[in-house]
């Protein structure tokens, strides 16, 4: 027979353990399943076993020693051979606390003895460097410590307590949530660590309690074992805290021991974690048989065989189910211990090769085991068991709900664990009250950042996102800019694409202004036509003859230059946009200009200056000057392009929302130049026209120079003005409006008088009657 050490606490200070008796029992009613005629899973094997009370830390320790006690084989070579050396037993199952795990675990560790305890969850057992021969069947803290913080993110409570028992167990759980907290955005307001309830330590309780009104927290989490949990929620309702939401640890969530205080369902809503609810079936029944049993035995016997009950005798014997009740706590442990015994079982199997129906004898030593333990995998009533490389079951949590019926408390599962995913699970309608906050400082309103107030992150006061930035949901205090080609109003929480601003030629300003430069272009050329047919007249040759036809020319130039101001930009329209216009306006005013002097040397400088107009036309220089101001237009142009190398643009400053395409260097030094020199032109002109504005009534030709520049200087006033408040995308349909504005006041106020009497008084237009203006011109002025 291959005997197993069972280790429990059934007995403290004189009192029935209930939990460590149904321990007792599973283990039990585990190895006589095995044992069983029906079981083939150690034929002509039997399973015995050694129970031990482990009601202290000493009791454990010497529980665990008492395995190598073997007469006649001294200490010393005990520790130089642990080979050949045969313990009492294979495999310990137990015990039940991480506290007294950590001394057996250690002390086994070194013989290579196994180890699996059912209750043991501190994660530091996971060591296998300290901890080589541990397992467990239950799962370890640390995915109980996500669970716990997955179930505060997904209730969005930030702010909280987060107090643990004063063991191994409870510290270990809330150094790991205080470590993990701010990956999940939780902020602990207070942590604790609750001692045992008595006379002496009850001021430090209430004091901790106090601490936990103090901060305002509305969800209290509480690593515990069951037992101190007990005495801090007695204290607890003594002070008369409701209202708050208090997140259970596996050990105490389902435990009767804390739900089954008095009026404990006063201090608020309860949301706990327990392990996997699993059954093993007839064990109820054998239970209920061994409280018969207890009760027809009527004295202790010693002998192990025959001993149902390692209690005092006159209290087991007096013992009932209902006394005390099989509860969820303790068939979830039951089961625990009910895998960890089949853990062994199944390793011996494969040790002892059993798969042929035969298992062949031979002496066990623990170490071989071991192997076999950390590679077992089976499966009991459809659940997996095997140990991963640390040691760990395959097991997650349900996360469980506190439901009162009057004073009658039931566990309801509303969610679950799963280690391997890492993923919690929670249906929030099986849940029955209203979900609380608990928050340091309530949510930002949509859009604005927050500014962190004090040492914890959920602390913070809200300030609005300004506009071209906006929040994201990765990092709630920081206002992201949006890119470039984006933009945002103020508060927002995305930003948006800009719009492309240019001017269309399917624009229906555009299509007008284009239908009126055509009219224009088309009105050019009729001028143009009539100019040349009566190019020998008299009004035509006053006019400046063959030079108005390069006027007309040039003002035509000047009003295709509309076109590279319409769609979308490129090189060739940004080169074009205004060296066009001003080169071909130059021409122009370069004509206009001579004509306008020639006028002023006629009528009012040929008496002082006699020889001065004369020296002027022999020397050709209407031409001259014509060619000089166009060439240097031409020249300035040319710089324009080579220095700036006007292109296609993105302009991002103009508006928020809008990208403007435009034409680089409208604003340089160059560009300056050559709009200057047009303007410097167009004031002489207009100098040299006004000074002749008083020519004779028949004969003002001066008059509309005059009255055409004036439009002219009129319309690109009003555009340079208007384009120093606006920069939109009609800044280019103003720009052609100025163009078509300036050529039609010219050819307007220039050439449309002219035609006038060319076609409609064509008595005017000879040369008697320009020598009867001269001549009444001239008396006139004699006589002043």
């Amino acid at each position: 027979m291959l005997e197993i050490i069972h280790s429990t606490r059934t007995y403290k200070q004189g009192k029935f353990n209930k939990h460590g008796y149904y321990l007792l029992q599973a283990m039990r009613f585990t190895m006589e399943e095995i044992n069983s005629a029906r079981n083939t899973l150690l034929p002509n094997v039997k399973l015995g076993y050694r129970a031990y009370d482990i009601c202290s830390e000493t009791a454990t320790l010497l529980a665990t020693m008492d395995l190598f006690s073997r007469p006649a084989f001294p200490a010393d070579q005990l520790l130089l051979n642990t080979t050949d050396y045969e313990p009492k037993a294979v495999a310990l199952i137990g015990p039940d606390s991480s506290t007294y795990a950590f001394t057996s675990a250690s002390i086994l560790g070194y013989f290579m003895f196994p180890l699996i305890s059912y209750e043991a969850t501190n994660e530091m057992l996971s060591n296998k460097k300290l901890y080589p021969s541990f397992f467990r069947t239950i799962s370890s803290d640390k995915n109980q410590v996500l669970a716990i913080l997955q179930l505060l993110a997904t209730f969005r409570w930030t702010w909280v307590a987060v107090l643990g028992s004063d063991n191994d167990y409870g510290k270990q759980g809330l150094q790991s949530i205080s470590e993990l907290a701010e990956t999940y955005n939780i902020c602990i307001a207070y942590q604790g660590i609750i001692p045992s309830y008595s006379s002496s330590t009850r001021p430090e309780m209430i004091k901790m309690i106090n601490n936990i009104i103090q901060t305002k927290v509305n969800t209290v989490v509480v690593f515990s074992s069951k037992r101190i949990a007990s005495g801090f929620f007695s204290l607890v309702m003594e002070l008369n805290i409701t209202g708050k939401v208090w997140i259970g640890s596996e050990d105490w969530s389902i435990s009767t021991k804390v739900s089954g205080l008095p009026k404990i369902k006063s201090i608020g809503s309860v949301l706990g974690i327990s392990t996997w609810a699993l059954q093993m079936p007839g064990f109820a029944n054998f239970v209920l048989n061994s409280f018969e049993r207890n009760r027809t035995q009527t004295d202790c016997q010693r002998d192990q065989e025959k001993l149902m009950c390692i209690q005092d005798c006159d209290i087991c014997a007096s013992l009932t189910a209902a006394e005390a009740p099989l509860d969820l706590a303790d068939i979830q442990s039951a089961f625990n211990v009910y895998l960890a015994i089949y853990a062994v079982a199944y390793s011996l199997h494969d040790l002892l090769g059993c798969s042929s129906g035969n298992c062949s004898y031979s002496k066990v030593q623990p170490w071989q085991l071991l192997d076999k333990v950390r590679h077992v995998n089976f499966s009991l009533h459809n659940i997996p068991m095997f140990f991963d490389q640390y040691g760990n079951p395959p097991f997650g949590y349900n996360i469980i709900s506190w439901n009162w019926t009057g004073d009658t408390v039931s566990y309801n599962v509303v969610g679950s664990y799963s280690p391997g995913h890492r993923h919690l699970e929670v249906n929030t309608t099986l849940i029955n009250w209203n979900v609380p906050t608990s928050l340091c400082a309530p949510d930002c309103p949509s859009g604005y950042r927050r500014l962190q107030r004090g040492a914890h992150i959920c602390c913070f006061d809200c300030e609005i996102c300004p506009a071209m930035t906006y929040i994201s949901d990765k990092n709630l205090y920081v206002c992201e800019p949006c890119q470039k080609w984006q933009w945002s109003p103020a508060a927002s929480q995305t930003c948006f694409a800009r719009t492309l601003e240019y001017l269309e030629m399917s624009d229906s300003l555009a299509v007008l202004l284009l239908v009126i430069a055509a009219l224009t272009i088309l009105l050019i050329a009729t001028v143009a036509a009539v100019f040349l047919r009566h190019l020998d007249t008299p009004v035509v040759r006053s006019a400046g003859g063959r030079t108005c036809l390069v006027m007309l020319a040039s003002l035509a130039s000047a009003c295709s230059s509309i076109y590279f101001h319409l769609g979308l930009p490129s090189h060739i329209s940004c080169i074009l946009q205004y060296s066009v216009f001003c080169i071909s306006v130059t021409v122009c005013l370069s004509c206009i200009a001579v004509r306008a002097f020639q006028i002023v040397c006629i009528f009012k400088m040929s008496s002082n200056l006699p020889k001065a107009y004369e020296w002027w036309a022999k020397n050709n220089g209407p031409q001259m000057f014509i060619l000089i101001a166009s060439f240097t237009e031409l020249f300035i142009c040319i710089l324009h392009v080579l220095l700036d190398h006007p292109l296609p643009i993105e302009e991002y400053s103009k508006f928020p929302d809008k990208i403007v395409l435009e034409c680089s260097g409208s604003q340089s030094p160059v560009t300056i130049v050559e709009l200057s020199f047009v303007a410097l032109l167009s004031c002489i002109c207009f100098a040299l026209s006004y000074i002749g504005k008083d020519l004779p009534a028949n004969y003002n030709e001066a008059k509309c120079i005059t009255f055409s520049l004036l439009i002219y200087l009129l319309s690109w006033l009003a555009f340079f003005t208007t384009s120093s408040v606006y920069q939109g995308k009609y800044i280019n349909a103003m720009n052609i409006a100025a163009t078509l504005a300036s050529v039609l006041g010219i050819l307007g106020g220039y050439f449309t008088p002219k035609c006038y009497i060319i076609l409609l008084k064509p008595h005017m237009n000879t040369a008697a009657h320009f020598q009867n203006c001269i001549q009444m011109y001239t008396t006139k002025k004699s006589d002043y």
